[in-house]
């Protein structure tokens, strides 16, 4: 497979090209349709595993690569996604932009804000997008949510709550291993913290956390975080890993509350419902159904082709990273600012 001639493959659409560097189940099942949906070109599939990089490759209708420095060989791949485990973001994001594509990684992106800092200069050294995949912010119902909040229909924001929870799984998975960067805190604590940023000011800032470990799994799998920013909003972020699941968050302010009950994975038919509380009266906002990681795959090619609309994703990349390590830090006795 080394020595397959992949180019007249890659060189026979003009659009945008973009390879998967790992076939996990979030790329199979969410990412790779929503690639062939959106703007670019499939080019290939890679894994370390020449089997599953075929069996993969075949379904997709792209060319399979065996390896991943393989793939960032291939000239007609213009940008990668990155979803492997939580411990190979940074070292995959920081080769592929050596190689010079255009990087989308998979939340969490990566464990500090320094890491996030320099993957940010490197991508900007070299006139590319790095971004993180928090596809949920690519949902509409977000977009009518900050809508109903700019309109008054809430009054003046005072809070934020956000919780997302799921079952426990095979103890064996990625997110239980504490090598690969698993926990609660990186797998789901990610969610509402990354939420609670749109509608905290700049200024947003860790005031308590705490984290639940499991010795015998060696990872925490629950907490809670505590943020506020300079205009006193504050954000409760919850989230688990051994809990009945649960996806929401709500917005309380002044003169009311908008509750979002489906707020970070709702499937592509499923059309959300946004709960709107003003005095005596209750509203439901049914939002329209959407494939919210084909909206992060059109925003990332819109990064890819548009230098202008990178700076936003490279802000977010490093504010993100920042907080969620002050986070963790905090929980674990350490820098609380």
């Amino acid at each position: 497979m080394e020595n397959e001639d992949l180019t007249p493959v890659l060189e026979s659409d003009q659009r945008a090209g973009i390879g998967v560097i790992g076939c996990a189940d979030i790329a199979v099942r969410r990412a790779l349709p929503a690639i062939a949906a959106s703007p670019f070109r499939l080019a290939a599939v890679a894994s370390r595993s020449r089997h599953k990089a075929e069996q993969v490759a075949a379904a997709a209708g792209c060319a399979a690569v065996e390896g991943y420095e393989r793939l960032l060989e291939l000239p007609g791949v213009d940008a990668v996604y990155v979803p492997l485990p939580n411990s190979e973001h940074a070292l995959w994001a920081r080769r592929a932009l050596e190689a010079g594509k255009h990087v989308l990684i998979e939340k969490p992106a990566v464990p500090s804000e320094e890491t996030a800092q320099k993957l940010v200069a490197l991508a900007e050294e070299r006139g590319l997008a790095v971004m993180e995949n928090f596809a949920f912010l690519r949902h509409p119902q977000h977009e009518r949510a900050r809508a109903l909040l700019a309109d008054g229909a809430i009054g003046e924001l005072r809070s934020y709550s956000g919780s997302f929870g799921i079952p426990p799984t095979d103890p064996r998975g990625i997110k239980y291993q504490a090598e690969l960067g698993g926990g609660a805190l990186w797998e789901v604590g990610c969610y509402p913290v990354r939420a609670a940023q749109e509608y905290l000011g700049p200024s947003a800032r860790v005031v308590g956390a705490g984290l639940t470990f499991d010795a015998g799994l060696g990872v925490d799998v629950s907490g809670a975080a505590l943020l506020c920013d300079d205009g006193g909003v504050t954000a409760h972020c919850s989230f688990g890993l051994s809990h009945g699941y649960r996806s929401t968050y709500d917005l309380w302010g002044s003169e009311g509350r908008l509750v979002l009950e489906w707020a970070f994975t709702p499937s592509h038919s499923a059309r959300p419902v946004l709960r709107l509380e003003q005095k005596d009266r209750q509203t439901r906002i049914l939002a329209p159904a959407a494939d919210q990681f084909l909206g992060v795959f059109t925003a990332f090619h819109d990064a890819v082709r548009d230098p202008a609309a990178r700076a936003v994703h490279h802000h977010e990349l490093v504010r993100q990273a920042g907080l969620m390590a002050r986070i963790r830090a905090h929980a674990l006795g350490g820098e609380t600012r």
